[in-house]
């Protein structure tokens, strides 16, 4: 799923294709994208974009009448700058946005159509699609703090909750927990004071780090290849991969359709977290250390 780099690059690259640009129409091949009722896409064809910002993980574009196209891109969404007036061809083409200049289109990998597009007026229609979450890089420790400690969850958890920080997911969790030195699984009302300064400043150098390769990698073009699983990340995708830091293999800990990946001897002083599948299938042969692993 894109997250806070990925969606900030994506809205730097609008900015400067569609900002000030009339919306001439909207076509969609998915009946599942939309889901707001009013206003009506009729309403938004014809208006200016007037500005683009980020809410969460979601890319909200303001037209000049206080509507705003606000586009969710879930797991497998992406966005690509195509000529003007590209056809929809193809079973994951969703939706374009046509401008003089060019068409933004929307695309989904898969079977399952989750990325959605609302239509909403005004601030009010913003605050109603927000999760809440506070901006990991415009808060004070002491207020980062005080959402990390607000419940007793793991931290894996809290870093990804929408409701407690903004733009958060499994991808950029990792790497930054990774550089924290923390294990996913520590409970956030038992971190010590350093522990959470190290967190929070984990958190931005990461999300700041990635938002400029990403940036850097985009050399001024459309972001293209957006993914979850990057050359260069430290743990994230890379089960099995030698840690950059001290060489052991990385771990992970798979759930559903996520996992978690993690450095046993950076992050857990060695000790490996149950896979809840394979630990209950190995029992007593699971490995408790990431010495007995190697």
């Amino acid at each position: 799923m894109p997250e806070l780099p990925d969606i900030t690059v994506y809205i730097e690259a609008l900015e400067t294709r569609v900002k000030g640009e009339t919306l001439r129409a909207v076509r969609m091949n998915s009946p599942f994208l939309l889901r707001s009722i009013e206003p009506k896409v009729a309403e938004a064809e014809g208006q200016r974009v007037d500005s683009l910002r980020r809410i969460g993980k979601r890319i909200c574009f303001g037209l000049e009448t206080d509507i705003w196209l606000v586009l969710h891109l879930m797991i497998a969404g992406r966005l690509h700058w195509k000529k003007p007036g590209v056809a929809l061809n193809g079973r994951n083409a969703l939706a374009a946005f046509d401008f003089d200049s060019g068409s933004l289109t929307l695309t989904e990998a898969g079977s399952q159509r989750r990325a959605s597009l609302n239509l909403v007026r005004g601030e009010a229609g913003l605050r109603a699609l927000d999760p809440g979450g506070l901006e990991p890089l415009e808060v004070s420790l002491e207020q980062f703090e005080n959402a990390l400690r607000r419940e007793n969850h793991t931290l894996k958890r809290s870093l990804t909750d929408p409701h407690l920080f903004s733009g958060i997911g499994n991808a950029y969790s990792d790497e930054i927990l990774h550089r924290a030195q923390l294990s996913p699984v520590t409970l956030t009302q038992k971190l010590s004071g350093p522990d959470v300064a190290r967190l929070f400043e984990a958190t931005r150098a990461t999300l700041l780090d990635w938002t400029q390769r990403l940036r850097d990698e985009a050399g001024g073009q459309f972001p293209e290849g957006v993914t979850a699983f990057r050359e260069g990340m430290a743990v994230h995708g890379r089960f099995k991969f030698p840690c950059p830091v001290c060489g052991s293999p990385v771990q992970r800990i798979r759930y559903a359709s996520n996992e978690t990946n993690y450095c046993a001897r950076c992050q857990t002083g060695g000790k490996l977290l149950a896979d809840r599948s394979l630990s209950r299938l190995l029992g007593s042969d699971w490995p408790k250390s990431i010495d007995e692993l190697e």
